[in-house]
């Protein structure tokens, strides 16, 4: 059987490019072309294909439902026709991701389903990092983070991966102690427990509550969340975090402080410099994290 003639690769890749940078600029400056070089090669390719992929304003382009048809599509097509090629070559056997990540979102939410991720992709490999400062150091020494934000920067490709309420956390005693109704009194007499991830939250639910000049007796500060678990549990404060934490901490020595709404302002966040996506390794967790639900 004759082979099925195919568009030129180069044109694909300009094509794939510009979609995932969301901009034929970045595009062009990463295959190191020229604006009118890039534009041919999507003009080959419209033209191979007999579509209008993308509309032209004011030198933006914009993918039209066609376009949007034929990259979902072929893209999957091109990332099998990249893992087969890799899995021929040698030095391509382990594909690495260094990846930072929160402790108690590593402990409560990825590391569960990390062996969904192996079976699925078991040549993926990542180093986990959990120092600080995240954000500052995706594009430098992670290739890609997990990390809590109300917004990341607009410099990054980012993926919310969830919406939370604000919880206050605290051992059972103590909420008996409290009780079921905001008592001022009673709650400037206590120790907040305030991640160092979530400073506004405790200003939200103060708010929500009706008691934005509550004062505590002391506030103290974390960088892990499993720690202010642990806190709350023996009793040492309120800790202020998510319900998703609270759910799955599966611990019965915690309890919730007053039945409220609060909506968080901060959601974990899948971040990445667009760039990145280029690398197989972040693009296979990208699509990974994205579809498993976490």
């Amino acid at each position: 059987m004759p082979m099925r003639r195919l568009p030129p690769l180069r044109a694909l890749e300009a094509f794939v490019r510009i979609v995932r940078l969301g901009s034929a600029k970045a595009a062009a400056a990463e295959l190191g072309l020229s604006p009118s070089a890039l534009s041919r090669r999507v003009a080959g390719l419209e033209e191979f294909t007999g579509k209008r992929l993308f509309t032209r304003q004011h030198q933006s382009m914009k993918l039209t439902d066609e376009g949007q048809a034929f990259f979902n599509a072929v893209c999957p097509k091109l990332e099998e026709l990249a893992e087969a090629i890799e899995s021929q070559v040698e030095d391509s056997r382990v594909l690495r991701l260094h990846l930072g990540v929160l402790p108690l979102f590593g402990s409560q939410r990825l590391f569960p389903r990390l062996p969904e991720l192996r079976k699925l992709h078991p040549r993926l490999h990542i180093d986990i990092d959990t120092s600080p400062h995240l954000e500052d150091r995706v594009g430098d020494t992670l290739d890609a983070a997990i990390i809590l934000s109300p917004q990341p920067d607009p410099g990054f490709t980012a993926v919310r991966l969830d919406h939370n309420n604000v919880y206050a956390i605290t051992s059972q005693v103590l909420a008996d102690e409290i009780g079921a109704v905001p008592d001022i009194a009673k709650l400037s007499k206590q120790t907040f427990l305030i991640h160092n991830e979530l400073p506004d939250s405790f200003v939200a639910w103060k708010n929500a509550i009706g008691l934005a000049e509550l004062e505590p007796a002391a506030i103290d500060h974390f960088d892990s969340g499993q720690l202010i678990l642990a806190a709350a549990a023996q009793g040492l404060g309120i800790a202020i975090m998510h319900d998703d934490h609270f759910v799955r901490a599966h611990d019965n020595r915690l309890a919730q402080l007053f039945d409220i709404e609060v909506e968080s302002p901060y959601s974990y966040w899948f971040i990445c410099r667009p760039r990145a996506l280029e690398m197989r390794a972040v693009r296979l967790f990208h699509d990974w994290i994205v579809g498993a639900g976490l």
